[in-house]
């Protein structure tokens, strides 16, 4: 009998020894490179900011059916990379437009723990797919409520001026004022606490043990928004990124910036905020429409400067990260369809090209070990397709790669968009 029980220990042990060297390894990060089991890790990913939502949807058509499709689709073309929104705050008009519903925090310190029941399904189904998640935080823009919501809670925004269209200058004087808002602060930490403390309703790990997420990213995008905000701004990421670490020893940290384009155009900045012992690695974003870098539609005639422009801000950053001796990751980057069409069966020609270019830039950085070790492109928009006649998001729609605010097809790579795969499938397979 005890020579039973030593053999039942024995098999045990070497059965737990064997699922536990087969578990999938956390991102670590090393100088300028990501490692994956002491080995580079380099990759093409995407932003698929609605993933932990599709989960909760009560038509499993729509829902975990779709979910489990697309990660499918993307693990098949080499994609194993996805950023993701951990949840949104508030409800309700907000800057003038919807925002993400539902709502992780759907009152003042009131949070609806079952909605990341559709994060925990899509960390598992990412598990077996030995992909990795980047996960934000928070949000400085308001489509997901994120800054600005806080500032409401708080008393710096009233509710009128919460739900009306704000001028530019505006909205910059008010976001600014969420790095000098204790209160605000304090109730973005809270709500960070809610989520490192989460354990997975399927696997039962607990978030700070799970491999599937490679990082954590304060927010997306956090501008100081105006240079009066700058000390408190620094303070707030060193602070944030310090308890986040005190906290989770597994997972990398990044602050989710844009480049210099999000520090006031200030490089000095830029490095000054990486430069923090806490935060793990660099990120830009580059956005031309936006940013002005071509006027209407994106033009042969205009691409070659946008991308001459998109190559200098690229080269810019990679400077700083080998000064600072950390990966840099363009975690997002987007361009409309031909014609400024919304339609998925427009071409996308020049939108290729664009992105052949970034992609080329990453894979000779990949070549010789270098610095720019990711790419996130946004945005991944899967099985969904936009409403005909209908131009922005509504509540029971599909989610696609365009948030609520923006135009339903303007920056979103489909399934169908087949000779974007084909530039992506190029870099992948070399």
């Amino acid at each position: 009998m005890e020579m039973v029980k030593k053999t039942y220990i024995l098999i045990a042990s070497v059965f737990l020894i064997t699922v536990a060297s087969a578990q999938q390894p956390f991102v670590k990060q090393k100088g300028h490179q990501f490692l994956i089991d002491e080995k580079p890790y380099y990759y093409i990913g995407t932003n698929y900011w609605y993933g932990g939502l599709l989960a909760l949807q009560k038509d499993p058509a729509r829902g975990k059916q779709r979910l489990i499709r697309e990660l499918d689709f993307l693990k098949s073309k080499g994609i194993n990379n996805l950023r993701v929104l951990v949840g949104s705050e508030g409800e309700g008009k907000i800057n003038g437009v919807d925002r993400v519903k539902p709502a992780l925090q759907t009152q003042h310190n009131v949070f609806d723990a079952g909605l990341l029941k559709g994060l925990d399904f899509l960390l598992m189904e990412m598990g077996k797919r030995k992909m990795y998640a980047i996960l934000y935080l928070s949000n400085n823009w308001e489509w997901s409520g994120g800054f600005m919501q806080y500032l409401n809670w708080n008393g710096q925004i009233d509710n009128d001026t919460l739900k009306r269209k704000l001028t530019w200058d505006e909205q910059r004087d008010y976001t600014s004022k969420f790095y000098s808002c204790d209160a605000c602060k304090t109730d973005y930490r809270r709500q960070v606490c809610f989520i490192l403390q989460r354990k997975n309703a399927y696997t039962g790990k607990k978030y700070i043990n799970e491999p599937a997420i490679m990082a954590w990213e304060l927010a997306n995008e956090p501008r100081p928004m105006r240079a009066e905000a700058i000390g408190a701004y620094k303070a707030w990421i060193t602070n944030t990124a310090a308890y986040i670490k005190s906290i989770d020893k597994n997972h990398l940290i990044t602050i989710g910036t844009e480049g210099f384009m999000g520090t006031e155009e200030n490089l000095d900045l830029f490095k000054e905020i990486h430069a923090d012992v806490s935060i793990d690695y660099l990120t830009l974003h580059i956005w031309p429409k936006n940013w002005g870098w071509f006027q209407g539609a994106p033009t042969k005639e205009n691409l070659q400067a946008v991308i001459q422009k998109t190559s200098d801000y690229i080269n810019a950053h990679e400077v700083v990260a080998g000064q600072l001796n950390k990966p840099l990751v363009i975690e997002e980057f987007g361009l409309p369809r031909d014609g400024h069409a919304f339609d998925p069966s427009s071409t996308t020609a020049l939108r290729d090209e664009y992105f052949g270019n970034i992609f080329s830039i990453w894979a000779k950085s990949r070549a010789k070990g270098g610095a720019v070790t990711g790419c996130n492109f946004w945005s991944f928009a899967g099985l969904s397709r936009p409403i005909n006649g209908q131009l922005f998001w509504k509540e029971g729609d599909d989610f696609s790669g365009d948030p609520p605010q923006e135009e339903q097809g303007l920056n979103s790579v489909f399934d169908s968009d087949f000779s974007t795969w084909k530039i992506i499938g190029k870099y992948l397979k070399k």
